[in-house]
């Protein structure tokens, strides 16, 4: 049963990022590709019936961790304490400029909230990228199963290690430019227009950077964890994945040159889920990755509650999972014609 809700655990963020995704890579891009109130408004509405019930896949995650690895949310809440406190903060400016921008007819406040907008999508894209790097990289476990990072040491990838280095930001920037194809994918499809056609050339721009920068970051961390590729020799499962994100690639890049804008959406979502189902495979079954002493990695083995405890929750959790799934589908469908200005908040 640990191993069925270490699925769940991932499944819930690579659901969470697809779709809060998106609206990050929407915001970081809105002041480039709508330059006038009306576009904006437009790039509002389109994310507009999504964002909010998007960033409950985040909560499902955390939920489902205190349920099943309640070592590894324990360990995780106080050794990126900080850290979470910088995320919670930008989910909260970046609340505040979606409602508050509709709502004021000042222009020099409507073009705050704008820009508070786009920063704070942009740092949450790099964020989540750093802490999944964190993840990668490993952190400084003690036997105990407790560790604390400062911000940076020395911005070397080996103990002792911070939140930041050349790793992590390196992982951070790559996943601000798949979260801005992703993006500008979904605005291609939601939109019209200028809007529609700087959205996609938007993404194409990002496309052509992930692109490049794929491989570099593949590299780096084979050197930082070394080992960490070892798995694809005997899990089948994350060449799975990364076939579908090099699919991905591909559609994502055929659809936004011919103008196919579901076929680029598709595409980006596929190479972003294989890329996280792929590292979760690879990771597996460490959740919390210790170094140096990788002895003391938390694991589905030695940090998940008691196996009938997670059977019993695994049979309450299902019909909630349906639900939210079935609620995200019929949320698509009720929106799926172009938005328009006026469709979502007030004129002001």
């Amino acid at each position: 049963m640990a191993d069925l809700w270490y699925v769940i655990v991932a499944g819930a963020l690579t659901a969470f990022v697809l779709l809060d995704g998106y609206d990050f890579g929407a915001g970081m891009l809105h002041r480039w590709v709508a330059r006038t109130d009306d576009e904006r408004r437009q790039v509002i509405a389109a994310i507009g019936p999504f964002w909010d019930g998007n960033e409950v896949w985040l909560l499902a995650a955390g939920g489902a961790l205190f349920l099943a690895f309640p070592k590894v949310l324990s360990a995780g809440l106080s050794g990126f304490y900080f850290a979470i406190f910088l995320v919670l903060w930008c989910l909260i400016g970046r609340g505040l400029a979606i409602e508050f921008r509709s709502h004021v007819a000042d222009r020099m406040w409507r073009s705050f909230f704008d820009t508070l907008f786009m920063a704070t999508s942009l740092l949450l894209a790099l964020f989540f990228g750093v802490a999944l790097a964190n993840i990668v990289r490993g952190v400084p476990l003690s036997a105990d199963g407790w560790f604390s990072l400062e911000l940076f040491t020395q911005f070397r990838a080996t103990p002792p290690v911070g939140i930041l280095d050349w790793y992590t930001i390196t992982v951070g920037l790559f996943a601000v430019a798949a979260l801005a194809v992703h993006g500008g994918a979904f605005l291609a499809l939601r939109t019209d227009g200028v809007v529609r056609d700087r959205a996609r050339l938007a993404a194409r721009r990002a496309l052509s950077g992930v692109i490049v920068a794929w491989p570099l970051v593949t590299w780096a961390t084979a050197v930082v964890r070394p080992g960490f590729f070892d798995a694809f020799a005997w899990r089948p499962l994350a060449w799975l994945f990364v076939i579908i994100a090099l699919a991905g690639t591909v559609a994502a890049y055929a659809g936004l040159r011919n103008e196919r804008d579901g076929l680029a959406f598709a595409g980006s979502a596929c190479f972003v889920g294989g890329l996280l189902g792929a590292t979760a495979a690879c990771a597996w079954p460490a959740l919390l990755y210790a170094v140096p002493v990788e002895a003391n990695s938390l694991t589905t083995a030695n940090a998940a509650a008691p196996a009938d405890g997670l059977r019993s929750a695994f049979f309450w959790y299902l019909p909630g999972l349906l639900l939210a799934m079935g609620y995200f589908a019929l949320l698509a469908r009720l929106h799926r014609e172009k938005a328009r200005a006026g469709d979502y908040g007030s004129h002001g």
